[in-house]
């Protein structure tokens, strides 16, 4: 006769397998749907380009991986570094970091007003905070170009107030991209921090100050380690679609002005390099999950004694 624990141990087990039965239809959804296209990408990456388009299923190359960061010239078959990528590179990791720590300031204190508000129009607040996300990226996108452009607010607002003499060209540079990103992507840093925030017991800022702590040692012991998950989830939230955005670069770059996505679009479309395409495409996925661990582990090891 078998023991209670035995019993029960069966029990367990056939639990875990009802479990994961149930759960079978929904991992086959997140494979089919996410893992494998990534998969397509991978096995792309290492085929020959096709002569339209395309690849050639039946021949292995390396070529895709080699153009990722290497040219060969047509003449001499000289092998040099392809500085229009690595430029690419530069200029989306450059905008992506900036545009994380420019929300990051403007969050932090819009997340910390929110916070200190009576709880009866905290929710009023956030709402206002929410509404960009009821519109369609592209729609927000020509919002700031109306904006920035020569004969947008921006600069007519500085022309009245007779700071600029004629309109400074912002449209196609980086700084319309920067633009664009910061206002898309702030309210996703703004949400995290706000959640952090407000479970944050002000009780202990107030023993800050009557300890005789000045605004910035409690900001910088107090504030700040207590609302880190906050603030790495934000960071994360921004950082990873602005080093994949496609629209706002299109749109605010001009097209001259590419970053990653851009990049990997032209492959696909009018270069007709698609294993070109398909490595930069995975190059960037590994890319963002480098950057993520490494800021990560970065926070838990800072944050780890204030625990």
């Amino acid at each position: 006769m078998a023991s209670a624990a035995e019993i029960a141990r069966r029990d367990e087990q056939s639990k875990t397998r009802t479990r994961w039965l149930l759960s079978l239809p929904a991992l086959f959804i997140v494979f089919i749907a996410a893992i494998g296209p990534l998969f397509v990408m991978l096995a792309y990456s290492f085929m020959a380009k096709g002569d339209y388009g395309d690849v050639k299923p039946g021949e292995f190359s390396l070529d895709g991986w080699f153009s990722v960061l290497f040219q060969r010239d047509i003449f001499d078959d000289t092998v040099t570094l392809a500085d229009a990528h690595l430029s690419i590179l530069w200029r989306s990791v450059r905008l992506s970091v900036i545009t994380t720590l420019a929300t990051l300031a403007l969050g932090f204190p819009t997340a910390y007003f929110i916070a200190t508000r009576p709880r009866s129009t905290r929710e009023v607040w956030v709402f206002l905070i929410t509404i960009p996300f009821w519109t369609n990226l592209l729609i927000r996108t020509f919002a700031m170009q109306q904006v920035i452009r020569n004969e947008g607010v921006l600069n007519t607002l500085l022309m009245w107030l007779g700071i600029i003499n004629e309109p400074i060209p912002i449209m196609y540079t980086d700084w319309a991209i920067l633009f664009g990103m910061v206002y898309v992507y702030l309210p996703l840093m703004v949400l995290p921090l706000y959640a952090s925030m407000e479970k944050l017991d002000f009780r202990l800022v107030e023993a800050g100050y009557d300890l005789y702590a000045g605004r910035l040692a409690v900001l910088r012991r107090i504030i700040l380690p207590l609302v880190k998950p906050g603030i790495v989830a934000g960071s994360i939230l921004v950082f990873v679609p602005s080093l994949g955005a496609y629209v706002i670069p299109r749109v605010l770059g001009g097209g001259k002005n590419l970053m990653l996505a851009n990049l990997i679009e032209l492959q696909f479309g009018a270069g007709r390099n698609w294993p070109l395409g398909a490595a930069l495409s995975i190059s960037l996925m590994l890319l963002v999950m480098v950057a993520m661990l490494v800021y990560v582990r970065n926070a838990t090891r800072s944050g780890g004694g204030h625990g």
